[in-house]
């Protein structure tokens, strides 16, 4: 004890000294660093990429990166394309060449995929010696468009892909390409992070680690900024053709880019409400300008402060962090409110004294009564980092240091700047019995019995909205309706197959490889000169060879121009049945859209050959497809040399209860029951499948981020007032404001996102600092003569007037983030804005009641 009472007047001479005795050099210091610090926003950076948005350490993403480069699928953007004319009108095909020629020579665009460059082959449908020769299009002279249109819409290749069943709206693929040093480099970067979170790493490992990442953050910046510049190039393009057609722009690095926009947008829309709402609060409250001033000057340096460090060190703000400057701005506000509340109130019970004496009596009051305020909350933030969301653990560190500065300035600026400025008249002219907070302790007294009755109906009703809430939601939900994002996503949602992909990677077994590289060797050809049997073709002497034609030799013959193809199990009979089964499942799910596989194209051999084909036939098959044709059907979806296959499909977002967990586990299912699969064989990748990953997780970061707060907060409060009585009380009301924006979630369907997932944390953590401030506040009242009542409504006039203003700060405060673009964005601000809410209600009326009917100061007179 006599160690802490040495340190504490240690401390408070260093105070002295530094703060109170020399506050022009204080102050000069902290506007030469905040001066240091608006620097470095000029290197300022935001990060909307895959890393921003997935879990940590998942290791889907680096098999997603994987697959990526073994079928080099890279990135890509879509275009619906709905021309005013009729769509294939002479007029609209002019159109779309011309677009499709502008677009396909954009840099970084690998390919182009419209109606005018897939290839026909049902229109009608042709020998294979003819499709190898040449390859026809909607362009070519003389093809039927209205057998064309017919194959886009029926055909199993390209129906719910290329034309919407109206015929009014088809689609443009824009193919990017790989990058696949990009790829390399994430994985050797992820790789060394997994080693170095699980095994440790040695020292040089820590320098390579560094220097990778380093090199990688770059490279993904000029990436970053060359896919937005492609993205503004397209839009140029398409701007060009909007009197000729209605045309929407989709795809992922375009909403990468357009989130990146919201996010500026949103940083300089709430930083300028907020701090017109600041001033606003300030005049209105305290009217006298030094109360203006340093508050919003305290704000301002903290911010400018944290923006500076994160810039200078390269630490990028995400789509979630990004909040953490409106969030900083509300929280070091509502400190220095209780700061200037406090040394109003001193300098009106005592107008002579000494200015520097009440600067120092106000430190000593707000001190340790604002540190567990500001400990609680940044407990409530450390708790996200056990989240395992990426920007989610931004969002907590990024808090956390922020809410140190702002401590730590709020006791340096206000008190250095009081200092400067003279003293003044005093104007606090405490509070009356008609003031709303004394109102509110009426309620208490005279109402208690009501209030614990509403709190327990509220319990209830919570409750039960709880067991409602959902981590399900709709990605293209995330942007308003008249967003040009929206909008695509719509189209192609409902009209062209879908939006969000899954990829299905299917391993052939080893056992059946080796049986199928046998069986290989011992096939006889069918069409041998011995007259063998050709399975499944009918040998009429009328009937035309359809993979020949007349006059023609065997087109099976051997030849230099048939080149042979390793065997591979996924095109042979057996593995095509397997596809097919799967793939014909899939198309059978009402939450599936475009499925693509080499299912496609054993339907195409089929239709060919009019009959069932065998191994060799596949494979002559195979080798005898133009390169463009098989480019397109066979080659996205098989690697021989490592057996390997995959099934492409979309999901259609809008489908009512839509369960994304349940849809791949119900495809995982039939895949090893029904169709026979190994769960070794089995994978699943694509966005749908890290973007569910991140969901799932939702749930349990909620339960392990609020068991954490309620935990710390207590021993916290236990550690201030020494009382398990008063930890209990302080956190009922706030476990209650919680419960209560959870539960009203679930009632009225709001999902739990990445967003709303930190709402709980936050609200406990922010809610409890107003009990512990008026604990402390309750504790001297009481100290008086030791009548509850009386404390009470002292309390609630003097704390509860600067707890009522935080709460109307906060609570404005985020009702400003319905401003955004950003739909989580909106819900976050509402939703926070309504947990505050009923935080300062159960604070006023509640905790009150409780510490009246417990007493936790004794029994008092």
């Amino acid at each position: 004890m006599q160690t802490l009472s040495r340190f504490y007047l240690s401390l408070n001479r260093i105070y002295r000294a530094l703060v109170i005795n020399r506050p022009y050099h204080v102050l000069t210091t902290l506007v030469l660093l905040t001066i240091v610090a608006a620097f470095g926003m000029t290197n300022f950076k935001l990060d909307a990429s895959a890393d921003s948005l997935t879990l940590e350490h998942d290791t889907s993403i680096d098999y997603l990166r994987e697959v990526s480069k073994r079928y080099q699928s890279g990135d890509f953007l879509v275009l619906t394309y709905a021309p005013k004319a009729d769509m294939f009108s002479d007029e609209s095909i002019n159109t779309l060449k011309q677009l499709r020629d502008e677009l396909a020579s954009v840099d970084g665009v690998a390919s182009v995929y419209s109606m005018i460059d897939v290839p026909l082959l049902y229109s009608p449908m042709r020998p294979l010696a003819e499709q190898k020769e040449s390859t026809r299009t909607l362009l070519t002279p003389g093809v039927d468009r209205s057998m064309v249109k017919q194959e886009f819409l029926t055909s199993p290749i390209y129906r719910d892909m290329l034309l919407s069943p109206d015929g009014t709206t088809s689609a443009i693929l824009l193919n990017l390409k790989v990058n696949n040093q990009y790829i390399q480099m994430a994985r050797h970067r992820d790789a060394l992070r997994m080693k170095r979170d699980k095994e440790g790493l040695s020292e040089s490992e820590e320098k390579e680690l560094a220097q990778v990442s380093a090199e990688f953050l770059d490279y993904r910046t000029a990436t970053a900024a060359q896919d937005a510049a492609r993205v503004e190039i397209v839009r140029g393009i398409v701007a060009r053709y909007q009197d000729r057609a209605q045309i929407f722009l989709g795809g992922v690095s375009m909403i990468t880019t357009d989130m990146i926009a919201y996010i500026k947008s949103d940083l300089v829309v709430f930083g300028g409400a907020l701090v017109a709402f600041i001033i606003f609060m300030l005049a209105f409250l305290f009217r006298q300008w030094r109360f203006v001033v340093l508050p919003l000057a305290t704000c301002l340096m903290s911010v400018t402060l944290m923006l500076g460090w994160l810039s200078w060190i390269d630490w990028r703000l995400t789509v979630i962090s990004s909040n953490f400057v409106a969030l900083l701005l509300i929280m070091v506000f509502a400190f220095t409110i209780y700061v200037v509340v406090r040394y109003r109130e001193i300098h009106a019970i005592d107008p002579d004294m000494d200015q520097a004496d009440i600067v120092l009596q106000t430190v000593r009051d707000m001190a340790v009564p604002c540190l567990y305020s500001a400990l609680t909350t940044i407990v409530a933030f450390m708790s996200l980092v056990m989240s395992g969301i990426r920007p989610v653990i931004d969002f907590g560190w990024m808090m956390t240091i922020g809410l140190v500065v702002g401590f730590i300035l709020v006791f340096v600026v206000l008190p250095a700047g009081l200092m400067i400025l003279p003293k003044g008249e005093p104007k606090d002219r405490g509070d009356n019995s008609a003031a709303l907070t004394v109102r509110f302790s009426k309620l208490a007294e005279f109402h208690g019995g009501k209030i614990l009755l509403l709190a327990l109906i509220t319990v209830l009703i919570s409750a039960w909205g709880i067991t409602r809430l959902e981590v399900e939601n709709r990605f293209v939900d995330y942007f308003k309706s008249d967003s040009e994002i929206h909008q695509g996503l719509s189209v192609i949602d409902r009209q062209l197959g879908g939006t969000v992909t899954l990829d299905i990677i299917l391993d052939a077994d080893k056992n059946t490889i080796d049986i199928v590289e046998a069986d290989a060797s011992d096939e006889e050809d069918p069409f041998a000169e011995d007259g063998g049997d050709a399975a499944g073709v009918d040998e009429s002497a009328d009937e035309e060879d359809p993979f020949a034609e007349a006059g023609d030799e065997d087109a099976f013959a051997d030849d230099a121009s048939t080149p042979t193809t390793a065997p591979s199990y996924w095109f042979s009979v057996a593995g095509l049945d397997q596809i097919k089964q799967l793939h014909n499942y899939l198309e059978s799910l009402p939450e599936v859209g475009k499925v693509q596989s080499l299912a496609t194209v054993y339907q195409l051999a089929h239709d060919i050959n009019k009959g069932k084909l065998n191994d060799f036939e596949l494979n002559v098959l195979r080798n005898m497809l133009s390169d463009d044709i098989k480019n397109f059907l066979i080659t996205p979806y098989l690697v021989d040399d490592v057996q390997q296959t995959r099934i492409t499909l979309r999901v259609i977002e809008t489908t009512p209860d839509l369960k994304r967990a349940e849809l791949v586990e119900k495809i995982r299912q039939y895949a090893l029951k029904d169709v026979g699969l190994k769960p070794e064989q089995v994978n699943f990748t694509g966005m749908l499948v890290l973007y569910n990953n991140m969901l799932q997780s939702l749930f349990a970061s909620q339960i392990a981020t609020i068991g954490v707060v309620f935990v710390s907060i207590m021993l916290m409060i236990i550690g201030l007032f020494r009382s398990f009585k008063i930890a209990l009380i302080s956190i009922l009301p706030n476990i209650l404001a919680a419960g209560t924006v959870l539960g009203a979630m679930g009632l009225v369907g709001i999902p739990l996102d990445m967003m709303t997932t930190t709402i709980a944390a936050i609200v406990v953590g922010v809610g409890v600092d107003q009990a512990i401030q008026y604990f402390y506040r309750y504790r001297i009242e009481f100290a008086h003569d030791q009548n509850y009542v009386e404390a009470m409504h002292r309390s609630h006039a003097s704390i509860g007037r600067a707890m009522y203003y935080t709460s109307v700060t906060i609570i404005v405060g985020f009702s400003i983030l319905m401003l955004s673009q950003f739909i989580p964005s909106i819900y976050f601000g509402v939703l926070t804005a309504f947990a505050m809410f009923m935080a300062i209600v159960g604070s006023l009326t509640l905790l009150p009641k409780l510490i009246l009917m417990l007493k936790p100061f004794g029994p008092g007179k």
